[in-house]
């Protein structure tokens, strides 16, 4: 019951913390005879790592990845694939005067009810660091949904409440915010350049679109594909919500406008985002994660020591302004980890019907 663990048939485990030796995660159940290098796990950590991006945290790290299990000569196996990212520009210093004060936004005061103690350095398990293991495991996932010509692209939908207004992706690989709407991208980095120098933070809204995913996919009841995506995207520290499809304007339609109308060629529009009942119809799944401001802001704020006494604090060390677009490829790891799962699953279905159909 320890949480660390996601997934029925492909399983993902995470281990780490942000300023210990590395983080890291073991991924069981990979299907064998897949070709997985370190070099294609290493071209999604890129996408994550700090000390790259203007609104991102300087923590310089190199994130190379080791596979120390699972692979033979470039293959998986079958076995437990166990990946190991080292942290080698962690500063612990830098966090020792907040050692005995609570952070505000932070996991601080919530991991010391539970534990009674906590690890004060960068948040220990509830750091962002700790994303660096979900990506790698997402680059598997990646490759095992490939197989079967399921894609997952993300996006800056929205940042510092400035939204993308047009959708063009060949857009998105030509500015460092991966956003989609070119007139948009001045207007975000303006806002951040504003965050920046008032020693303040953003949130914002990532788009995640899935194409090729076969109807079928999900489980009745509790484990519904919507429910597993909600959960794995709410997985991720800075998430504080998830819509799909038409999401919350759902509620404000009419039975009669939010109906995705079908036929023969498929659905006419898609309000349900590509999932009904919890079962994918076919359609591309549309899911968006909003984000929170990062909590590691420099303008003084209130909160109380480990004794209780009140206190006051401001922020200083290295930290990102927003999460975006750092945290872009974690969204699809987790959108890709619960399909890989979903998808085996079904494999699995099925062969038992292909069994129960066969004379004994």
């Amino acid at each position: 019951m320890s949480g660390n663990t996601i997934g029925a048939i492909f399983k993902l485990t995470t281990w780490g913390e942000s300023h210990g030796p590395a983080v890291g995660a073991v991924i069981d159940g990979c299907p064998p005879g897949i070709f997985l290098t370190e070099a294609e796990i290493q071209a999604e950590l890129d996408r994550r790592r700090p000390g790259t991006l203007s609104s991102g945290s300087p923590r310089e790290e190199e994130d190379t990845v080791e596979i120390l299990s699972g692979t033979f000569k470039g293959v998986t196996t079958g076995t437990p694939i166990a990946l190991m990212i080292r942290n080698r520009d962690a500063k612990s210093s830098d966090y020792e005067d907040m050692k005995n004060i609570f952070r505000p936004g932070h996991g601080d005061y919530t991991y010391f009810r539970k534990y009674g103690m906590r690890d004060h350095r960068g948040g220990g398990r509830a750091s962002g660091r700790e994303t660096a293991a979900r990506v790698a495991a997402g680059a598997i996932a990646r490759k095992v949904i490939a197989e079967s010509g399921i894609h997952v692209i993300a996006y800056t939908k929205e940042l510092g409440g400035i939204a993308a207004e047009t959708l063009d992706l060949a857009e998105k690989e030509k500015n460092l915010l991966l956003c989609p709407d070119p007139k948009a991208v001045p207007l975000m980095e303006a806002k951040l350049k504003e965050a920046r120098e008032k020693g303040d933070t953003l949130g914002g809204i990532v788009e995640i679109v899935v194409t090729g995913c076969p109807a079928g996919l999900g489980e009745p009841v509790f484990d519904k594909m919507d429910a597993d995506f909600a959960k794995a995207l709410m997985s991720i520290g800075t998430v504080k919500g998830v819509e799909i499809g038409a999401g919350f304007d759902a509620s404000r339609m009419t039975g009669s406008t939010c109906n995705d109308p079908l036929t023969s060629e498929g659905f006419l529009t898609n309000n349900a985002g590509g999932i009904l009942a919890g079962i994918t119809n076919g359609a591309d799944i549309i899911l968006r994660a909003a984000c929170k401001p990062i909590p590691s802001i420099s303008l003084p704020q209130q909160t109380m020591d480990t004794e209780g006494n009140p206190a006051t604090i401001s922020i200083s060390g290295r930290h990102d302004i927003c999460v975006i677009p750092r945290i872009i490829p974690v969204c699809e790891a987790m959108v890709c980890l619960v399909l890989a799962d979903h998808l085996l699953r079904q494999r699995a279905l099925n062969k038992n019907i292909d069994s129960s159909e066969k004379p004994c």
